[in-house]
């Protein structure tokens, strides 16, 4: 259980905070004490969360948008104060074969995945240097430290994120802020319903998420993997030889879970989700 003291009062943005790992951010964090905002591209949806948990600010954010992102975090600093924690959680998941997948839908995914956590994390820090202080937590996914066919753009989009937060946490060594990357296997969320984990592994929950957040907020580090075990299984995958570590994963039946656990309808329903996000 992460400290309450060390998260007490601190203002926390949440980007697709209306549902899923988001919400259970959220929800955990206004537990501990955390002045909460929650911003999501669907509206009804999230004044829907806000108003039911009594967040202090909820709206309409779209992250790809920076005169939405600039305005959704200029509210939250005159309703709440100088923002401490911005979490880029906002993404999206739709899967198949990579031939099959709408330009469309490819560039939605890197729009929301890659250029949404880039635009936000930009947008904080412009913020937060000056003070010296505050923390940019990333979403990304153990999909980016892996290699798993049916997501091949939404691998590309985690391994970005992976990437691009270790930079900055190099890039901005001594300035008094703090970046951090979460790796969640498959969660249960509407993100993943229709998909089954391998064998040996359970999906998370977002409380698990959550709590794995709330962690890195009381207690700031690198990187956190949920699940341990998961997150330990991709470790020791990634020192294996090319040849092992494909057929470990084969064997565990992550090569075919994007691509035969996924019937067309789900996988319909993810691309038109993923048009209108």
């Amino acid at each position: 259980m992460a400290d309450a003291t060390k998260i007490r009062g601190k203002v926390v943005v949440i980007t697709g905070g209306a549902r899923g790992i988001g919400l259970a951010t959220a929800t955990a964090l206004q537990a501990l004490g955390a002045k909460i905002a929650i911003g999501d591209i669907d509206e009804t949806t999230v004044k829907e969360s806000g108003t039911h948990r009594d967040f202090e600010v909820y709206g309409r954010l779209d992250v790809t948008d920076q005169a939405s992102f600039e305005a959704f975090l200029d509210e939250v600093e005159r309703t709440l104060g100088p923002i401490d924690v911005l979490i880029n959680n906002a993404g999206i998941m739709p899967t198949g074969k990579l031939v099959d997948e709408p330009d469309e839908v490819t560039r939605r995914i890197l729009d929301i995945n890659v250029y949404g956590v880039i635009l936000g994390s930009k947008l904080a820090l412009a913020r937060m240097l000056p003070r010296r202080s505050g923390h940019v937590i990333n979403i990304a996914s153990l999909a980016g430290e892996t290699h798993i066919p049916g997501l091949a753009t939404y691998n590309a989009s985690k391994h970005a994120v992976l990437g691009f937060t270790d930079t900055l946490r190099e890039e901005y060594r001594g300035s008094g802020l703090s970046f951090s990357s979460v790796l969640p296997t498959l969660t249960n969320t509407e993100l993943g319903s229709g998909v089954s984990t391998p064998k040996i592994l359970r999906p998370a929950e977002p409380e698990e998420i959550a709590d794995a957040i709330a962690g890195l907020i009381a207690a700031p580090k690198s990187k956190v993997r949920v699940t341990a075990v998961a997150g330990a299984i991709a470790q020791v995958v990634n020192l294996l030889p090319e040849s092992w570590a494909d057929g470990l994963a084969r064997a565990l039946g992550s090569s075919n879970t994007f691509l035969d656990d996924v019937n067309t309808d789900q996988r319909k329903a993810y691309e038109e989700r993923a048009r209108n996000a």
